[in-house]
């Protein structure tokens, strides 16, 4: 017989649900009233955050690829030893500044939208352990793959433009050289530009399949210590999950935090640990889905990916995020490619049946 939690969620995949929209609004009340069907007390905690976020990204990569130009005739002889030094120095400090608003959550100019989480319980019930998903999508100018790619360029290109501007001060560079480090800031640039919003994404693994993962088990558990949220705003900076943690500490005192974040039906299926005080969550959680996938692997969160288990985990006592995905996963979601079409999310429901039971 068919679960609730699959015919809801294939028809919530049907369609973008993008933060602090009519859309993403409309999704969360139909999961409001799924879960209350199913006797949870559900409560609504409500924020507002700001959407301007991925223009950071884009001025980001504008100012990298402009100052990338300006270094190639200063690392080779028109300009004093120490010039190239002290236009990179600046230009690191404002990238490590850009990448703290943004994983901290950018608060500064440009549009304010409301958005909401869920939090849904047993009546009368303590929560020992949440399971988490977050409802929302987006759609951007590169995949998740290309984000990561734009990272480890960005990464290499800077390190590669400050080592140039050291070998600088003790004599100019050959034009070679100073051109590959110049190229190198440039086409990192471009890629991080290509950070921005771009039209719309229905999110069917990313996070259509985290959200069946979590829903399916809300409809089996009998064990009234488990509860359920639905973050808002995660694909904005992690913002539903930043304000849980810190307007609502106390509901994750001395609970577990499982998270649900992209379940592919090919690839790796990852237990991802937030600090060395999750390890035994992780042990517990790899054996309750031993045999999801042909390969189970405990690891740390990979650098230029953010999910809502990080924040929550500085409140939790242990919090964990599961995932299971490949290289050809990463290059669809966070494009309108994250659909449906060919996608089972077997793996997904699969895992919910056994979140339902105690961890």
């Amino acid at each position: 017989m068919p679960r609730r939690a699959r015919a809801l969620v294939m028809d919530l995949i049907s369609r973008g649900r993008e933060a602090g929209t009519p859309e993403a609004e409309a999704a969360r009340r139909s999961v409001a009233r799924f879960l209350t069907e199913l006797g949870y007390i559900v409560q609504e905690h409500s924020f507002r955050f700001n959407a301007g976020v991925y223009r950071l990204l884009a001025a980001a990569g504008a100012l990298l690829a402009g100052v990338a130009l300006v270094e190639i005739p200063l690392l080779q002889h028109t300009a004093p030893a120490w010039g190239a030094l002290v236009v990179l120095l600046a230009l690191a400090g404002t990238i490590v500044v850009v990448t703290g608003l943004i994983v901290r959550g950018y608060r500064g100019p440009g549009p304010v939208r409301v958005d909401a989480n869920l939090i849904a319980s047993r009546p009368g019930s303590t929560v020992r352990c949440w399971l988490v998903a977050h409802l929302d999508t987006k759609a951007q100018a590169q995949s998740m793959a290309g984000r990561l790619v734009a990272v480890w360029v960005t990464v290499l290109a800077v390190t590669a433009l400050l080592v140039s501007a050291l070998l600088r001060t003790g004599h100019p560079l050959s034009a070679g050289p100073a051109a590959a480090a110049g190229a190198a800031g440039v086409l990192a640039g471009v890629l991080l530009s290509r950070g921005r919003l771009s039209g719309s994404s229905p999110g069917a693994r990313d996070n259509g399949s985290g959200l069946l993962a979590v829903l399916t088990a809300a409809e089996l558990a009998t064990d009234p210590s488990i509860g359920v949220i639905v973050t808002g705003a995660e694909e904005f900076g992690l913002v539903g999950a930043r304000a849980l943690a810190r307007e609502r500490p106390g509901l994750f005192a001395g609970a577990l935090v499982v998270n649900v974040d992209t379940v592919d039906d090919t690839g790796t299926l990852y237990v991802v640990t937030h600090g060395p005080a999750s390890a035994d969550l992780a042990a517990r959680v790899r054996d309750a889905v031993a045999g999801l996938a042909p390969v189970i692997r405990q690891r740390r969160l990979p650098l230029g990916i953010m999910v809502d288990g990080l924040p929550l985990s500085h409140v939790a006592c242990e919090s964990v995020t599961l995932g299971r995905l490949d290289w050809g996963t990463l290059t669809r979601i966070h494009t309108p490619r994250d659909d449906a079409d060919g996608y089972h999310l077997g793996t997904a429901e699969r895992l919910g049946e056994r979140l339902a039971r105690p961890i």
